[in-house]
């Protein structure tokens, strides 16, 4: 039977062994919410935030793949080729989603900031090396749409701005309860209703979202 003082020692070799933390995360490693939420001015002294729902990009990883063994070596993802010609993969941190073609193309969405798509994409591309493919040093990251939501705070009449913007402005409320608002600089679609509530979609950088509204 041990000893009052051996057990003392030994729950405080266990207690130690649970304090002990992993190392930290470098920063360019790690997922951030960093322009997820973009503060722009309301053009009357104010300001009114822009929450960013969703992001799309593309890579490509120039390589040809074999979707079939990605996807049976690989976790979180499912491939049908009946239903779809290409690969669903899914990461946790951070949260996004990967539609990747036997070309070697890649689509990902699902992320809020510039800084969450590159990672996704990385990651991505290293998750496909892993499995026995070479990717290309360079991916070819572009961002291809930014979806943005806002609310200005007070109801819109929507008749008026249709009647005062016809040329940018079509409103069809049988059809679709909002007004789409194309704007020509930067190129972005406001979707627009009554209550003061805004999707702004066709954003290429946070800036254009910015400058847009």
């Amino acid at each position: 039977m041990p000893s009052a003082e051996e057990k003392k020692k030994d729950s405080e070799k266990s207690s130690h062994k649970c304090n002990l933390k992993s190392p930290p995360v470098p920063p360019s490693h790690a997922p951030n919410l960093a322009g997820s939420v973009i503060e722009a001015k309301d053009g009357l002294g104010g300001s009114n935030y822009i929450r960013i729902q969703n992001m799309s990009c593309t890579a490509n990883l120039g390589v040809r793949l074999d979707l079939k063994r990605i996807s049976l070596k690989c976790r979180n993802c499912e491939f049908n080729p009946r239903r779809f010609a290409a690969v669903i993969m899914r990461l946790r941190e951070p949260r996004a989603t990967a539609l990747i073609f036997g070309s070697g193309k890649m689509c990902v969405t699902g992320v809020k900031s510039t800084h969450n798509a590159t990672l996704a994409t990385k990651r991505f591309a290293y998750i496909i090396e892993r499995v026995g493919f070479k990717p290309e040093e360079h991916l070819n990251f572009k961002v291809q749409n930014i979806v943005g939501t806002t609310d200005v705070g007070f109801p819109i009449r929507l008749e008026g701005l249709v009647y005062a913007h016809s040329m940018y402005a079509s409103f069809e409320p049988e059809l679709f309860p909002g007004l789409i608002y194309r704007m020509i600089k930067p190129r972005v679609v406001f979707l627009i209703f009554v209550s003061g509530k805004l999707v702004i979609t066709g954003a290429r950088t946070e800036g254009d979202l910015k400058q847009a509204f």
